[in-house]
């Protein structure tokens, strides 16, 4: 075989930062990462983004040196992405804070209401209801995190953990106020309103749960090649018919259900704020597999069926 030269650049300056000879054509992005690192230790792999072009993505790590449009000499642009973090960490730092944050207002501490002995519980149900879904929730997102999730991306940006810590960390100490406070009102339907909303937020937690699962199923061999997914025997999955990411319908669903159980302003914002966040990453997702595979479904919408 010819063997390749490969020329790393800086993605602003366009200086020069190695040359790196005889690299064999089958070599990975990953593997030119590690010979980079070598040259430069303290930009560890996960710090790279190497790239074609410096305005352009950056390559995978499962790319390979051949298959790429360069010649003999390959030029490529190297960016430094920061200090990075691992996505398990992230999200067992972003989950483990509204779980604990929300007892802090559910016991009806001193230092947040101020309040004597006399008003150290509630006399409305739903609140201790409203308390155990919560907190199911999250305990369920940090199960799903330590053995269900398996991220295409090892890492993210240091920096985007405050960003993301103050959004959960905060709306759960905001929602939490709310619904614990001793002026608080239940629902005006009862226990009818309840109830459904307990049901609906049982199905779509088990939903959200099953889609999860069929996605890292996908991926059970280590593999991070993208796939299409498509619906199982588990009836939960049946959504991958109709929407590219359920994951994300049953996510809304399972709020929308809690602003139901509490009837509470600040919870239906947040809902809100859900929903629209979701559905840009839905979309992009959609876009991404539409352009990845040529045979993906057409009647798939990114989030709602036949909607949106």
């Amino acid at each position: 075989f010819v063997s390749c030269q490969v020329e790393i650049l800086d993605w602003e300056t366009k200086k020069q930062l190695c040359f790196l000879d005889k690299v064999e054509p089958n070599a990975t992005i990953r593997e030119i990462r590690l010979m980079f690192h070598k040259l430069y230790p303290r930009w560890y792999p996960a710090r790279q983004s190497i790239k074609l072009d410096p305005q352009g993505k950056s390559l995978r790590d499962e790319e390979i040196l051949q298959y790429l449009p360069v010649g003999t000499t390959a030029t490529l642009y190297f960016k430094d992405l920061g200090p990075q973090i691992g996505w398990t960490t992230v999200f067992l730092i972003e989950y483990t804070g509204p779980l604990f944050i929300y007892f802090l207002f559910y016991f009806r501490m001193t230092l947040v209401y101020g309040l004597d002995e006399r008003f150290t519980s509630s006399p409305h149900p739903v609140v201790n209801l409203a308390c155990i879904c919560h907190s199911f929730h999250y305990i369920k997102r940090l199960i799903e995190t330590v053995f269900v999730h398996r991220f295409s991306r090892g890492t993210m940006p240091l920096r985007k953990i405050v960003k993301n810590c103050l959004y959960y960390w905060g709306f759960a100490a905001w929602l939490a106020y709310y619904i614990n406070h001793p002026l608080y009102t239940p629902p005006s339907y009862g226990k009818k309103q309840i109830n459904f909303a307990v049901i609906m937020f049982l199905l779509c937690e088990a939903g959200n749960f099953s889609i999860h699962v069929a996605l890292s199923d996908l991926r059970r061999n280590g593999s991070k090649t993208r796939k299409i997914p498509y619906p199982t025997k588990n009836p939960f999955t049946w959504l991958f018919f109709f929407v590219s990411c359920p994951n994300y319908t049953y996510e809304v669903g399972t709020w929308i259900s809690f602003t139901i159980m509490t009837q509470c302003v600040p919870v239906g914002l947040f809902t809100l704020l859900c929903f629209i966040q979701m559905t840009i990453w839905a979309k992009d997702k959609h876009c991404t597999y539409l352009r990845e595979f040529k045979d993906y479904p057409s009647h798939r919408m990114p989030i709602i069926p036949f909607l949106l």
